[in-house]
C-alpha cells in the first residue's frame, strides 16, 4: 500500500551575483561562499495516508512542479526528506521521457521498462495499453507526429496500465478531448476505490473537489492552508483577489456543521442582509425542486463607489458550481452608489436543482469578476435544502423534466 511522508522539505539553488564569482567558487572551493540561496520550497510537512486522494493547488511559481519532482526523484531536495512508499506512477510532463523519433509502441516499452515492467509483462499490457489510448495506427508511428492530446493518452495510459500504490499527477490531464479526461478520472477512481493514494496537482476545482478529501494550498514555496477543499478552494479564490493597493482582508469561520466559510474584500461595499424568499417574502431554508425564489441580497456602501456589481453561486455539498452569474453579464448594474443608500437586489429563478444541500456565494466588486477590486467575497453566505415532495422521482444534481412522446410502427 502506498504511503507519502514529507518532512520539512525545502529546496533552494545557488545565485551567483556574475559569472566570475561563480569560477571563482568552483576554483577556490574553501573560500567564503560567492553565492546567495533562492528557496522555491521550504518547511513543507504533510503525510498522505494509504488510500488518501489529496490535491495541490497554487498560482504559477508557487513551487508546485518543484515540489513534484523532488517526489518523483527527479530532483534532489536541500533540506529534509520524502519517503514514499509502494510502486509509483508519476505524469509530470506530457510525453516527458518520449522519443520523437521513435513509435508511440516503442516508447510505451521503453517507458514500461522504466516503471519497472518485465519485457513479458509489457507484452502482456500492450493490448490493454493500446485500446485505453485510443489512438489506433498512430501508435505505430513516429511521436513527432503526435499532437499534445495524444502524448498524454500514451502517457496515460503506460503509467496506470496495472495499479500503482501511488500515482501522481499534474496538470496533464487537462490536455486532451472531453472524452478521454472523463475516461482518466473513471481509472483514477477506480484506482482510489481499490486503495490507490493519489497525489492531484490541478488548476481545475471541479476535478479537485470531486476527487481529493484533502486539499494543499501553496504559495510562495510554504504551505499557505491544508484542509477540506472546499475552503481550501474558497481561500485560493480569495487570495487571487487580493491585491496590496486594495488592503483586502481574508477571514474563515468554522461553522457550527463544520464546513468553513470565508470572506474576502477591502469592504467599501459590504452586504448587510442575505436570504431566500418565497412568493409570500417569507424567508426559507427547505425549497420544493422547481418552486420560484428569490435571493434578496442588501447591500450598503462606505464610499461613493462609481459601478457596483452583485453576483451570486450556487455550489453542491462537495463545494461544485451548479450556477453563477452577476449583474455585469446580465447587463444591470448600479452606478454612482453612495454611503446614504441601501440597495436591494432580487434575483427570481426556479430552483430546479435536484435534491440536496447547497450553499450560495455572494461577490460584490466592480466588473465581472472579483480580480480587478473585491468590496466583498462571502463563501457560504446562505445554506439552503432542497426537498421533493410534489414530483416524481428523479436522480441527478438539476430537474430537467422532460415531455416524452413514443411512436411505435409496425413493419
Amino acid at each position: 500500500m502506498g504511503k507519502i511522508t514529507v518532512s520539512n522539505l525545502g529546496k533552494a539553488y545557488k545565485t551567483y551575483p556574475s559569472k566570475l564569482a561563480r569560477l571563482k567558487e568552483w576554483l577556490i572551493p574553501f573560500n567564503q561562499p560567492r553565492h546567495q540561496l533562492h528557496w522555491v520550497l521550504q518547511n513543507i510537512n504533510f503525510e498522505i495516508k494509504s488510500g488518501e486522494a489529496v490535491g495541490i493547488i497554487g498560482i504559477n511559481g508557487a513551487g508546485k512542479s518543484t515540489l513534484l519532482k523532488m517526489l518523483t526523484g527527479t530532483t534532489q531536495p536541500t533540506t529534509g526528506s520524502i519517503e514514499i512508499t509502494g510502486r509509483v506512477a508519476a505524469l509530470l510532463e506530457l510525453g516527458m521521457g518520449f522519443h520523437p523519433d521513435f513509435t508511440g509502441r516503442q516508447n510505451a516499452i521503453m517507458a514500461g521498462q522504466l516503471l519497472g515492467y518485465s519485457p513479458e509483462e509489457i507484452h502482456q499490457l500492450m493490448p490493454e495499453i493500446e485500446a485505453f489510448a485510443g489512438i489506433d495506427d498512430y501508435l505505430d508511428q513516429p511521436v513527432r507526429v503526435y499532437s499534445s492530446g495524444m502524448q498524454m493518452r500514451l502517457a496515460f495510459s503506460v503509467a496506470t496500465a496495472t495499479r500503482p500504490d501511488v500515482l501522481i499527477v499534474d496538470e496533464a490531464l487537462s490536455v486532451g478531448d472531453t472524452f478521454f479526461q472523463h475516461k482518466s478520472f473513471d481509472r483514477i477512481r477506480q484506482f482510489q476505490k481499490q486503495g490507490t493514494t493519489l497525489l492531484i496537482v490541478s488548476h481545475d476545482k471541479a476535478a479537485i473537489q470531486a476527487i481529493c478529501g484533502r486539499a494543499i494550498f501553496l504559495s510562495a514555496g510554504k504551505i499557505a492552508m491544508e484542509g477540506e477543499p472546499e475552503a481550501v478552494m474558497d481561500y485560493y479564490n480569495a487570495m487571487l483577489g487580493g491585491d496590496a493597493q486594495q488592503k483586502v482582508s481574508i477571514t474563515q469561520t468554522k461553522l457550527e456543521n463544520g464546513r468553513v466559510t470565508t470572506k474576502s474584500g477591502s469592504n467599501m461595499a459590504y452586504i448587510s442582509d442575505i436570504a431566500i424568499v418565497n412568493h409570500k417574502l417569507e424567508r426559507i431554508e427547505f425549497i420544493e425542486v422547481g418552486s420560484v425564489v428569490s435571493l434578496k441580497v442588501e447591500v450598503s456602501a462606505k464610499v461613493d463607489i462609481p459601478k457596483l456589481v452583485v453576483g451570486y453561486l450556487i455550489k453542491n455539498r462537495f463545494g461544485q458550481e451548479m450556477f453563477g452569474t452577476n449583474t455585469a453579464l446580465k447587463e444591470c448594474n448600479v452606478n454612482n452608489v453612495s454611503p446614504d443608500e441601501l440597495i436591494t437586489y432580487d434575483f427570481e429563478f426556479p430552483m430546479n436543482l435536484g435534491v440536496g444541500n447547497y450553499s450560495i456565494s455572494i461577490a460584490l466588486t466592480n466588473s465581472e469578476t472579483h480580480l480587478e477590486e473585491n468590496f466583498e467575497w462571502r463563501d457560504l453566505a446562505l445554506v439552503f435544502e432542497v426537498v421533493n415532495s410534489n414530483h416524481g422521482h428523479f436522480a441527478g444534481s438539476v430537474w430537467l423534466d422532460p415531455s416524452i412522446k413514443i411512436q411505435r410502427q409496425t413493419n
